[in-house]
């Protein structure tokens, strides 16, 4: 049971139960009308959406599907996340109707900016990390892809050693955490979504390069375990 402040009056929890249900019902009623609409659209969608990202691609380089039915699905997909964007100020105003009966005249009145301000930070945040955050981030990735082959490539040649790698891998971890923090807005979050696949990358390196030099020694471990044999004495 939950009284209402204006009224004092007791409300049946069935009753909250199926506004609830009600209000859901309609929020995913919106964004299924609001994907239907946009659908024809999908891949014109993804195209404006995947722009940070091929802008910043190397040279002569795509974006390709990794299974069957990616072409389809990744489309698809993108367009029903952005009817869920489009629909949130529909969802807010769902959610503050289902709350409002519950709030004293005064917080209602503090409630109402604070509806309309979510809305427009929810955008704008939206707009923040399209046309700054996300062709910031592209751009360092598409240059950072070749930290596992540079690695391999110094194991192979003998430049660096695996062991001394795996000495300087604090020094590397900071590293990613210092490029993190100057390439992204002031926030650990951000920070660390940016520096722990810079230091995975760097791992992936460290351990192609131990294989590497490791499968390099076995012909020279057998040629010697084969010198070390005492010679056949002849009888």
């Amino acid at each position: 049971m939950s009284e209402n402040p204006e009224t004092d009056q007791p409300m049946p929890l069935v009753s909250h139960l199926t506004e609830l249900r009600t209000r859901l019902l309609r929020c995913v009623a919106a964004i299924f009308l609001i994907f239907a609409g946009l659908f024809s659209f999908a891949q014109q969608i993804y195209t404006l959406v995947s722009a940070p990202l091929r802008e910043h691609l190397p040279a002569n380089a795509t974006m390709i599907a990794t299974d069957v039915a990616s072409p389809f699905l990744t489309p698809f997909k993108l367009t029903m996340i952005v009817s869920l964007f489009l629909a949130i100020p529909f969802i807010l105003q769902q959610i503050w109707g289902f709350i409002a009966p519950g709030l004293y005249r005064h917080e209602k009145r503090i409630a109402i900016p604070l509806l309309v301000s979510s809305i427009f930070l929810f955008y704008a945040g939206m707009a923040f990390a399209y046309f700054l955050v996300f062709p910031l981030i592209f751009g360092f990735f598409a240059s950072a892809t070749e930290i596992p082959v540079a690695v391999v490539l110094l194991v192979w040649i003998g430049v660096v050693d695996v062991q001394y790698l795996k000495k300087i891998r604090p020094y590397v971890i900071i590293g990613c955490f210092v490029v993190g923090m100057i390439l992204t807005p002031p926030d650990i979050f951000s920070q660390t979504l940016l520096a722990v696949p810079m230091w995975m990358l760097f791992e992936v390196g460290v351990l192609c390069g131990s294989l590497i030099r490791k499968r390099s020694h076995e012909p020279d471990e057998a040629n010697n375990d084969h010198n070390d044999q005492p010679p056949a004495t002849q009888p």
